[in-house]
Order: C-alpha cells, then sequence, then structure tokens
C-alpha cells in the first residue's frame, strides 16, 4: 500500500523536529508515501532499528475548505482515546509549525494488519465474515459511549442540534452546487430531485431523531478499519479528519448504507453492492443483527441513564415496544438523511466537473449518480412518513 517517492518532504528538518520532539523515534528515516487516495498526504517512516510509524500531513497550497484536512482534529482525538477502550493507533505527536515540512502534521503508530477495501470481505469463510462484521459494530459502540468530558473532549463539537446545523449546512451547499454552469453547455448543474421538500422533511425537529451528541468519527466504515493480521478484531480506527460531537446515528446509518445501496443499480448509481442483497453473502450479518449488537454494546447502564451520551429514549421496561418502534423510525430518518447526503456529495463532484475542475470518467459517473441517489433519498424519506413509495428497496429490515 505503500510506495517509494523521490522527495515527498524535506527529511533533514522533520528528523531534527522528531529528534527534540519524539526521542524514542529513532533516526535517520527511510519514507515511503501511501499510495491510495487520502485527502491528507499520509507517509510510513521506518527507523533503522526496523519500527515504523505514520506521518499524516495537510495537503500543500491554499486550501479550498477551512474545515477539511483537520489534522490537528485527528491528533487530538486518538490521542484522547488512547485511554480508553477505543482501539486507536498510538500517538507520538502533533507539529503545528508550517517552517518544519510546510505544513502541519502528526506522527503516530502504524498498525499492521488487514485493511477490507470490499465491506463484502471476500476471501474468507462465512464465519469470519460476520466475526470481522461484528467487531466493527462492537467498536462503533465502545466509541459512541465514550463520555467526550471523561477524555477531555467536552469542546471538541456541540452537544445538541447536531441534525439541524447539519440540514442547514447542506441546503446552503446544495444550492451553490445547484447554481453552477457547465462551462461549455451553460447549463446549471440543478437541484437534486425532490429537494425542497425533503429539505423542509428533514429541517422538522419533530421529525428528526431523539437530539443527542456522543463523539462520532465521522466516516465510520469497514474500510477505515485495521483489523488484527489473524483475528476478527479491529486494531485501530482510521482517518478521524471529520470526527466531531455529533448525533451517533450518523456513524450508524454510514456503517449500514452498503445495506441500503444494494438494491440500486451500479449503471447509474455509485457504492452499489449486490452482496449485500438479502442472503446474497453468507456470513454477512442481516441490519437487524447489527443494530441489535450495536444498541447492546452502546447502551449505557441504568446508573448512566441521565447522561448526554445516552443512546436510548427515556422509557421504561412497560414501553419496550413503543420504544422499538421510535427507534427503527429514528434509523429510517437517519438512514434517508445518510442517502441524501451521498446524493448532494454526487452533486458537488457534477459542480466541479462543469467547471472542468474533475474531468475523470469517475468523477462523471459520481455526477451522473446524483439524481437515482436523490430518488432513492426521497423513497427514504416516504417510508419514514409512512407512505407507500421505497417499502421495497429502500426499508432494508431494520
Amino acid at each position: 500500500m505503500a510506495g517509494r517517492v523521490r522527495h515527498p518532504i524535506d527529511m533533514r528538518p522533520l528528523e531534527r523536529w522528531i529528534e527534540k520532539n519524539i526521542p524514542e523515534i529513532e533516526v535517520p528515516l527511510e519514507i515511503k508515501q501511501f499510495g491510495f487516495g487520502q485527502s491528507n498526504p499520509t507517509y510510513q517512516l521506518t527507523s533503522p532499528n526496523g519500527k515504523q510509524y505514520v506521518l499524516r500531513k495537510k495537503p500543500p497550497g491554499q486550501l479550498v475548505s477551512k474545515t477539511a484536512h483537520k489534522v490537528e482534529r485527528e491528533y487530538r482525538i486518538i490521542a484522547a482515546l488512547a485511554a480508553t477502550d477505543v482501539p486507536v493507533p498510538k500517538a507520538y505527536g502533533l507539529c503545528e509549525d508550517d517552517s518544519v515540512i510546510g505544513t502541519p502534521f502528526y506522527i503516530m503508530e502504524f498498525l499492521d494488519g488487514r485493511i477490507f477495501e470490499d465491506p463484502v470481505i471476500p476471501n474468507v469463510l462465512p464465519d469470519q465474515r460476520r466475526a470481522i462484521w461484528a467487531d466493527a459494530v462492537r467498536t462503533l459502540a465502545k466509541l459512541h459511549r465514550v463520555d467526550p468530558r471523561s477524555v477531555g473532549l467536552e469542546g471538541f463539537g456541540k452537544s445538541t442540534g447536531f441534525y439541524s446545523r447539519q440540514v442547514a449546512t447542506w441546503r446552503t451547499i446544495c444550492n451553490a452546487q445547484a447554481a453552477i454552469t457547465d462551462v461549455e453547455t451553460r447549463e446549471p448543474v440543478g437541484p437534486l430531485p425532490h429537494f425542497d421538500d425533503m429539505m423542509d422533511f428533514f429541517a422538522d425537529e419533530r421529525q428528526q431523531p431523539h437530539d443527542r451528541g456522543t463523539l462520532i468519527h465521522g466516516d465510520f466504515k469497514i474500510d477505515n478499519l485495521v483489523f488484527h493480521k489473524t483475528e476478527p478484531r479491529v486494531i485501530g480506527i482510521l482517518d478521524w479528519e471529520m470526527s466531531t460531537i455529533g448525533h451517533p446515528l450518523s456513524d450508524l446509518s454510514n456503517l449500514l448504507t452498503p445495506y441500503f445501496t444494494a438494491s440500486l443499480d451500479p449503471r447509474s448509481s455509485v457504492n452499489v453492492h449486490p452482496g449485500f442483497k438479502p442472503r446474497a453473502t453468507r456470513g454477512l450479518p442481516t441490519p437487524e443483527e447489527i443494530t441489535t449488537l450495536y444498541f447492546s454494546v452502546a447502551t449505557p447502564s441504568p446508573r448512566d441513564a441521565g447522561s448526554s451520551s445516552s443512546l436510548e429514549l427515556s422509557l421504561d421496561d412497560r414501553d419496550r415496544d413503543r420504544h422499538l418502534r421510535a427507534r427503527a423510525k429514528e434509523l429510517q430518518w437517519a438512514q434517508a438523511f445518510n442517502i441524501f447526503r451521498l446524493a448532494a456529495i454526487c452533486q458537488g463532484i457534477a459542480a466541479r466537473h462543469a467547471g472542468r475542475q474533475a474531468s475523470s470518467s469517475q468523477a462523471r459517473r459520481y455526477a451522473a449518480a446524483r439524481r437515482p441517489l436523490g430518488e432513492f433519498a426521497w423513497e427514504l424519506v416516504r417510508a419514514t412518513q409512512g407512505g407507500e413509495e421505497g417499502k421495497g428497496r429502500g426499508k432494508a429490515r431494520l
């Protein structure tokens, strides 16, 4: 996964900084750049004694987004989680001085394990596939039950109003993207299907999931996890740049996305994994099994019932059926919003393609997927509202 590069960064100032701030790392270092698409350039460092480390830095030049590429946030959360049961790489040091290698960076432990880029997890036995997915779910639940205050992260984000802020942000972004015109045809990118109706639905706080806040990863999925070389066990969560305090169902719905998109047409959509159709792949847990396991691990004990990190509604045992129905509706809402967000991301790629800032065939494919994904998000909204549309392919049996 790492390939040699000639002069990725100036090693001399880097090694001087390491000698001063992380003396346990021996120098001189051999450096290789990881070759797959992280938004933050990522390098493997090897000491003379053979020990390996990872350096992640902001990209050079003027950054388009002020909120992206937050390596400082990545370092802060993995350092804070070191004292918990959430598996993270060891954080060695953060440098915010641009003069060292040009942009801020941090150094963390290199995890020698397995990364499964395909969430179907091919080429393993069914019982291993099931165990791998189960530990991914348990790992997410462990993250969500960490009280941010207990690890010094109470200021890592706002503890309430996550989805309302997300809706407002994406409304603004989508309106701007829709107005972009093609540099050749002068045709606008245009709005997502049913955009105004979806925004009205998502913005209605009476329809939203019960408001709560936990530490969230922001892009929790199988290929952002490192598993033990031989055991079905997560040894580390990677790529924390979107982490914050937010609604835990945003992470859970992201993990469940392959189940929902499995029935879409792969010729017109993206991230379609037919292997997630019911009974298509032996060993894959069902969405119901995933959510049952997740809540069994994530739910605080009764003594913590008053915590703002609680993932359960405040209902007693007599209301269990009503509670489960409410939870299922919350999950439906979260998944509808998650698919809408994917459509909005594809609309953004369409906007960049319209300005010829993204012209690859892959970019064109993602741009074209915005409409079928928007239609699918609307089906999920209608299912959440209790309508008849979307009850087939959009339900995914939560």
